[in-house]
């Protein structure tokens, strides 16, 4: 398997991923998803919230490399999140509809990503204002794996409140050898 579908992978992983997380977050009262349950960003809506931000720090990064900017314009418009801990969207349904498109975007960036693209580097500033410039195609792995270890966080948080979001194994989208 090519890097390129590998990474397709990734992001409908994402998205299946963000679909059982958002379904079972549903079924929590407001105070249950803003409950201080002592993780990094304390509640459920608080990680949920610090993955939106993760992805919109990246995408607005990865929006700067010149084949990427056309595929996430939408991204570009959206305000920059000035800290990991900000809370972009305090309503569920809201925040479950922003997901929604946001997975979308990253979709489609990567059906548009070319395997040329991926041997660049990317030169890009971090929230504190440090410099660095940094493999492309590694960067877009970093990408994915802080959504996937924040969703751990969050099914943790999930699975304290009884609510159960089943297999979350990539297994499940990787096609049977014949």
């Amino acid at each position: 398997m090519q890097l390129m579908e590998h990474f397709m992978l990734l992001a409908r992983y994402n998205q299946w991923m963000n679909t059982k997380i958002y379904a079972a977050a549903s079924r929590l009262p407001p105070e249950e998803l803003w409950k201080d349950r002592g993780a990094f960003f304390r509640s459920i809506l608080g990680t949920l919230n610090h993955i939106m931000v993760g992805d919109i720090l990246w995408l607005k990064r990865f929006a700067t490399h010149p084949s990427s900017h056309a595929s996430l314009h939408g991204i570009v418009s959206l305000p920059m999140p000035s800290s990991l801990e900000q809370i972009l969207i305090d309503e569920f349904e809201p925040l479950h509809q922003r997901r929604k498109w946001m997975d979308e975007q990253i979709i489609n960036w990567v059906d548009q990503l070319s395997f040329r693209d991926l041997d660049d580097s990317l030169s890009y500033h971090n929230i504190q204002g440090t410099p660095a410039t940094q493999s492309y195609s590694s960067l877009i792995l970093h990408f994915f794996n802080h959504q996937t270890h924040h969703r751990g966080q969050v099914s943790t948080l999930l699975s304290q409140t009884g609510e159960d979001i089943g297999s979350t194994d990539l297994l499940d989208l990787i096609a049977q050898q014949q």
